[in-house]
Formats: structure tokens, sequence, C-alpha cells
């Protein structure tokens, strides 16, 4: 532990972000591409659809937390996260600073989406129906990403 380090719990006197982990599932279908997303259950931007996620805990790997949210959150196990994209504006979050870490992460195009947690719904979507007033958040951005 550094000098400035609290010897009762190991804390710094650095402000430091919080860091979020977001899970982007993708499966074909007839009508083409869909993404895993969930309603919203809380603010902020609650009622809106976001990506499966949250924050990471002290000493996970953003990995393991990202597989733990997707379960948590949507009922869905998912495999092999690979990184996809950084979102780290500080005021991206309203409660802090955030940044967050979205995910590819591998699933059984069969999944049925369950919500738990801090969602209130999951479902499968259809990538090109989904228009930026019922986003939460830049989660926005990810949706532009995947449809190019």
């Amino acid at each position: 532990m550094g000098d400035d380090a609290c010897h009762h719990c190991g804390r710094d006197s650095y402000r430091s972000p919080s860091v979020a982990v977001d899970a982007v599932a993708l499966r074909e279908s007839g009508s083409g591409t869909e993404v895993l997303l969930i309603r919203r259950g809380k603010d902020p931007s609650k009622g809106k659809w976001a990506f499966p996620g949250g924050f990471v805990d002290y000493g996970e790997d953003p990995e393991d937390a990202v597989i733990r949210e997707l379960e948590e959150e949507a009922g869905v196990d998912g495999f092999e996260p690979v990184a996809l994209s950084i979102h780290g504006n500080p005021v991206r979050d309203p409660r802090k600073h955030v940044i967050a870490l979205f995910y590819l992460v591998e699933v059984d195009p069969g999944s049925v989406p369950v919500a738990g947690d801090d969602a209130s719904h999951a479902e499968w979507r259809p990538l090109g129906e989904i228009t930026d007033e019922e986003v939460a958040g830049d989660h926005m951005r990810i949706i532009e990403m995947l449809r190019e």
C-alpha cells in the first residue's frame, strides 16, 4: 500500500472512475440480425432499452463480470467475450464517472432471455428496428456500429 492509503481499508485518496461492462449478444433469425437487450428497471434511463451490464466488482476480471451480468440481467449464459468498444466520457452516466467496456459475447442463439436484477424485461430485438429514442445513454453508438 502506498503512503496515501488507509491502513484499515486500503483505499487511497485518489478519485477514480468506476468500471462497467456491457454484453453485446447477437443472433441471426429469419428477420435478420437480432440483438439481446434489457429494459432498464431503474434509473438512470428507467424504461429504456440497453445492453445487459453492470459494474465490475473489486478484484473481478471484466471478462468474468460481463458473463456474470449477462446471466444476472437476462438469464442467458455467455462465453468467449471479446472487447468491442470502450466509452469513457466523464459525463456519460449521470451518477458518476463510469467507463464502460462493451464486449461481444457468444451465446446459444436459442437462448430465451428472462429479466432479472436491474432489468424489468429482456428480449431479442431486430437490429434494424431499434430507434435512438428508446435506447439508454450512449448504447445507440454500439447499435449503429453493429449495423455497419
